[in-house]
C-alpha cells in the first residue's frame, strides 16, 4: 500500500503550502540520485516524495486527497509527477541546471566583456594627480547592420535546433538538462547572411577617446575602473567597464616607501664634519637642511609634510621627506691636503674614532 503524503513529507495536514514546498526541498536535496551515486533504494525515495509533493502543491488536487485519499487523485504519471524540476531545485542543485536559473527564452541583455588599459605616468604626476586623454579600443554595435549581425537587406532567423530560446534539453537519467543550443550558441537566432562590416558578430572594434583623472597619491599597480566605459552589450545589455592600471616610472633621485619619499644625500667630509647649511630637492621644491657638526653616513633627516600627500585625503595629509646622508671620502688629495690630514689624525689619536673601534670590537666579540 502507498505511503500517506504528508508522513512521506514530514508533514501535519495543516501544513501551509510554503512548509510543503521547504520540506520536499529539503528531502530532495538529500534523495536526489545524482548526488547518492544511483542508489536504486534512494532514487525510489526520491519518486515517492516527487509523487506526494505533485499532488499536495496543487490546490484541487491536495483538496481531492484530503478527501477521497489515494482513489481521489489516481495514478500519478511517472515522469517527473508534474512537477517543474526546475523551478523547485534551481537554487539547490545549480550544478544540474546551469547555475539555478531557467532562462524561460533566449538570453537577453548580455553585459559586454570589461577592458584593460596599461598607463604609464611619472613619480610626480603619481604624486600629485594628473588628467590626460587615451585612446582605447572597444567594441560598439555595429553600425552597418544596427548590431543585428545579418547583412543589409536581410535579417536573422529563428534556430530551427531550439526553437529560438537558445537551449536544447537532454534527458539524463531521471532529468532533462538544459544546454547551450550548439547551433545558435544561445543566441537563439541564425544568420544566414552576415554583415560584411562584422562579419555577423554584430560588434565592431571602433577607436574612442577618454578623458582620464588621476587622483594624487596614487602608486604602482592601482587599478582606476571606469564604469560603463568597456565593450558594448549585446540585445539591450549594459556595457562593460574599462579598468585602468597606472604604471609609474622611476625617478632618477626619489624613492617612494608609501607616502614618504626617500632621497639620498651626499655631503663632503668637511661638510659632515664642521656641519653645513644645504639646500635639498624636494616633489614640493628646494627646502633649507641643516647638517650639524659630526654627522656620521646613514643619518635620516625628516622634513615634515614635503612628501606624497596621502590619497583620498580630505585634509590635505602627506607623508615626509627622508633625506639619507652619505658621506664622501675624497679621492683626490694634494701633498698639503694630505699632510694636514696627517696632522688632524696625529692630534686626534684614536679615542677619536670611537665608530671604526666599535664596529671590530664587535666583530672581535662574535668570532673570536
Amino acid at each position: 500500500m502507498k505511503r500517506d503524503y504528508y508522513e512521506i513529507l514530514g508533514l501535519q495536514k495543516t501544513a501551509s503550502d510554503k512548509e510543503i514546498k521547504t520540506n520536499y526541498r529539503k528531502l530532495a536535496h538529500e534523495l536526489h540520485p545524482d548526488k547518492n551515486n544511483g542508489n536504486r533504494e534512494t532514487e525510489e525515495k526520491f519518486k515517492e516524495a516527487t509523487e506526494a509533493y505533485s499532488v499536495l502543491s496543487n490546490a484541487e488536487k491536495r483538496a481531492r486527497y484530503d478527501r477521497f485519499g489515494h482513489a481521489g487523485v489516481g495514478s500519478a504519471p511517472q515522469d517527473n509527477y508534474g512537477v517543474n524540476i526546475e523551478d523547485i531545485f534551481g537554487d539547490i542543485f545549480g550544478d544540474i541546471f546551469g547555475g539555478g536559473q531557467r532562462s524561460g527564452g533566449r538570453q537577453r541583455g548580455q553585459r559586454g566583456s570589461d577592458l584593460r588599459y596599461d598607463l604609464l605616468i611619472s613619480f610626480e604626476e603619481a604624486a600629485f594627480g594628473m588628467e590626460r586623454e587615451i585612446t582605447i579600443k572597444r567594441r560598439e554595435a555595429c553600425d552597418a547592420c544596427q548590431g543585428t549581425g545579418a547583412k543589409a537587406g536581410s535579417k536573422p532567423t529563428g534556430c530551427k535546433t531550439c526553437g529560438g530560446i537558445g537551449e536544447v534539453r537532454i534527458n539524463q537519467g531521471f532529468f532533462a538538462v538544459a544546454q547551450t543550443c550548439p547551433t545558435c550558441r544561445g543566441s537563439g537566432q541564425v544568420i544566414a547572411n552576415p554583415c560584411i562590416e562584422c562579419r555577423g558578430n554584430r560588434l565592431k572594434e571602433v577607436s574612442s577617446k577618454l578623458k582620464v583623472k588621476v587622483p594624487p597619491g596614487v602608486d604602482e599597480g592601482v587599478k582606476l575602473r571606469f564604469n560603463g566605459e568597456g565593450n558594448a552589450g549585446l540585445d539591450g545589455g549594459p556595457r562593460g567597464d574599462l579598468y585602468v592600471v597606472l604604471n609609474v616610472r622611476k625617478h632618477p633621485l626619489f624613492q617612494r616607501d608609501e607616502f614618504d619619499v626617500v632621497c639620498d644625500l651626499p655631503i663632503s667630509f668637511v661638510q659632515a664634519t664642521l656641519g653645513a647649511e644645504i639646500e635639498v630637492p624636494t616633489l614640493h621644491g628646494k627646502a633649507p637642511l641643516h647638517v650639524p657638526a659630526g654627522t656620521q653616513t646613514g643619518h635620516v633627516f625628516k622634513l615634515v609634510n614635503k612628501g606624497i600627500p596621502h590619497l583620498r585625503s580630505r585634509s590635505g595629509e602627506k607623508g615626509d621627506h627622508l633625506v639619507r646622508v652619505t658621506v664622501e671620502t675624497p679621492k683626490k688629495l694634494s701633498s698639503e691636503q694630505k699632510e694636514l690630514l696627517k696632522q688632524f689624525a696625529s692630534l686626534s689619536g684614536e679615542d677619536n674614532l670611537p665608530s671604526h673601534k666599535s664596529f671590530f670590537d664587535k666583530v672581535k666579540e662574535l668570532f673570536g
